[in-house]
């Protein structure tokens, strides 16, 4: 059987779900492509690619810090309005902290805030609905800011901690970046201090182990350890 022959019988014994998919890039339509290129590289997003061809066919690709996914734009790569591209989100476990990265770096950015209305933080013409500071108890998937880039189009910063259940390969929990895994740090720090109150007080000789569960739960949307 030569590998051809391999290879098709091998995909034709796959199940649906069964070959990985992962969504790499996301094209927005942008008006001027220099322009949008400098605004994004002066987000500090890392500039992976910028080709030009004869045929006046140009692609873009940047990569926020942390993502496995990147955005692409350009020349003759979409025929959708510039600007009409809403809502990408942009996950961070400290959205305050990336809203103020955001400021700091001069972009006009929303201040936090959490949805009273279901879908108000997608409600791009009005900010009905929005309450002003994080979710109560800094919920997870709750807390929100927004901002665009020079022909509107929007993102969407979004807090998340604890994943629900089944988001995460459990056999694959990663963390992003080194503020990520330090920020789930800070989180199983806390949690382990309350676990040590519960139990006498007493120091806890497997903290390790007991930080590598918690974190380990917390990023795949298991039940934590107490």
């Amino acid at each position: 059987m030569n590998s051809t022959e391999v290879r098709t019988t091998l995909v034709s014994n796959a199940t649906a779900g069964e070959v990985d998919l992962k969504l790499e890039a996301v094209v927005i339509p942008v008006t001027d492509v220099d322009r949008s290129k400098s605004f994004y590289g002066s987000l500090g997003w890392r500039l992976d690619a910028d080709f030009a061809f004869d045929n006046g066919f140009r692609v873009v690709q940047f990569t926020p810090p942390g993502s496995p996914a990147s955005i692409q734009f350009g020349t003759n790569i979409t025929t959708a309005e510039p600007g009409s591209a809403q809502g990408i989100y942009l996950v961070a476990s400290d959205v305050q902290a990336a809203r103020d990265e955001l400021a700091a770096l001069g972009v006009d950015v929303s201040d936090v805030f959490h949805a009273q209305a279901p879908g108000a933080q997608f409600q791009v013409a009005s900010s009905a609905g929005r309450v002003d500071g994080p979710a109560d108890d800094r919920a997870s998937y709750g807390s929100f800011a927004t901002f665009r880039d020079p022909d509107g189009n929007g993102y969407l910063l979004q807090e998340v901690t604890t994943r629900l259940p089944g988001r995460i390969d459990t056999a694959e929990t990663a963390f992003a970046s080194v503020n990520d895994l330090m920020e789930a740090l800070i989180r199983a720090a806390v949690a382990h201090g309350e676990h040590e109150k519960r139990n006498g007080g007493e120091y806890d000789e497997q903290w390790p182990a007991w930080y590598a569960a918690y974190m380990v739960a917390e990023r795949s949307g298991s039940e934590l350890p107490l």
